[in-house]
């Protein structure tokens, strides 16, 4: 018996590795002392502030990638989880040095592990982050044949006097929040459940109410949002963000605020998003379930000092990006809460 009569393909491994040396290499820059194929990744420091601390985060993507399985959309996906990782330490002001990733599938298919790679890769570039390294798992028996996981680890940088963690954070700052593209990359048990098995809407089907196909929906992606944040936080003029992932606004926010310190949150002030709506609508979600669940259409929160939101708002303004007043930091416990309404600064 061979390896391969268990499930495993070393050749097949061997192809796919030659197919995506190009695009792993591509994200290389000067700091990367080792090719492609060593058993550990090597990055250089030098050149890095004195008082520089490393930033580093761990994620996947979820079942999002359910969706990419059965469109055969996999690319996007993968640069999903670059962003997501991004934007995790960017709220603590670091930015982005490296990343390694970690696939796991039933069965190794040269094509579908190059376009992970190659979305991988493109998203690196897009941000300035070499893919340093990664591991390729078969594991026949654990996942299906047609099937994968896929997460990954970043390593990013931040002066130790720059850190941002919240501390600084007191009441009667303004809080903004910024556009989401879509669901990102979480909430997707819930909206398959809802939108695929309950209401019937096929991937491919367009939906008046989206303006395109699910599927094209399902697979919007998860926006970065550093290169627009990092400047606001280095001219000083932020005290917190929050990246809104699992667990919406309600879980997500308190995790950066102080003792004595409640986010007061104006439902109302941004328009939610037609698809978060249609999951509502179609699941008989509640609103408090859905607070908590998905962004609602907000994928960053900014905590800015009152004297500084107008230079905020101005850069904002001036790049075109779209913005709203959400709410205001009270006296009280470290959680959100909901008022009905818009934000008197809105």
């Amino acid at each position: 018996m061979r390896y391969r009569d268990a499930g495993v393909d070393i050749s097949a491994a061997g192809r796919a590795k030659s197919q995506i040396k190009g695009l792993v290499s591509r994200t290389f820059n000067s700091r990367v002392l080792r090719g492609f194929g060593a058993f550990g990744g090597f990055y250089s420091l030098k050149g890095l502030p004195p008082d520089a601390v490393l930033v580093s985060s761990m994620d996947g993507v979820g079942t999002k990638l359910k969706i990419a399985f059965a469109t055969n959309r996999h690319g996007s996906a993968a640069a999903d989880l670059v962003f997501h990782s991004v934007n995790d330490i960017a709220v603590h002001g670091a930015r982005p040095l490296f990343f390694l990733d970690y696939l796991a599938t039933g069965k190794i298919r040269p094509k579908v592990i190059t376009d992970i790679v190659r979305g991988l890769s493109n998203a690196c570039r897009q941000v300035g982050c070499a893919l340093i390294g990664g591991e390729t798992a078969q594991m026949p028996g654990f996942y299906a044949a047609d099937e994968y996981d896929l997460a990954g680890c970043i390593v990013g940088w931040v002066r130790q006097s720059e850190i941002l963690d919240g501390s600084r954070i007191r009441p009667g700052d303004v809080i903004l929040g910024l556009p989401s593209f879509g669901l990102h990359t979480n909430g997707y048990s819930l909206a398959r459940k809802v939108l695929i098995e309950q209401a019937g809407l096929r991937l491919s089907q367009y939906v008046p109410e989206l303006g395109r196909r699910l599927e094209d929906e399902l697979l919007a992606p998860h926006r970065c949002y550093a290169p627009l944040v990092l400047p606001l936080h280095q001219k000083g003029w932020l005290t917190g963000m929050v990246h809104i992932t699992g667990g919406g606004i309600t879980d997500n926010t308190p995790r950066i605020l102080p003792d004595r310190c409640t986010a007061e949150i104006h439902l109302g002030s941004w328009p939610v998003l037609p698809i978060f709506s249609l999951i509502a609508e179609h699941g008989k979600v509640r609103q408090a379930e859905m607070l908590r669940t998905f962004n609602m259409g907000v994928g960053m929160l900014l905590i800015v000092p009152e004297k500084y939101v107008t230079n905020v708002a101005g850069v904002l303004k001036r790049k075109k990006e779209k913005y709203w007043v959400v709410g205001r930091i009270v006296p009280g416990e470290p959680e959100v809460k909901y008022i009905a309404g818009r934000s008197e600064h809105s």
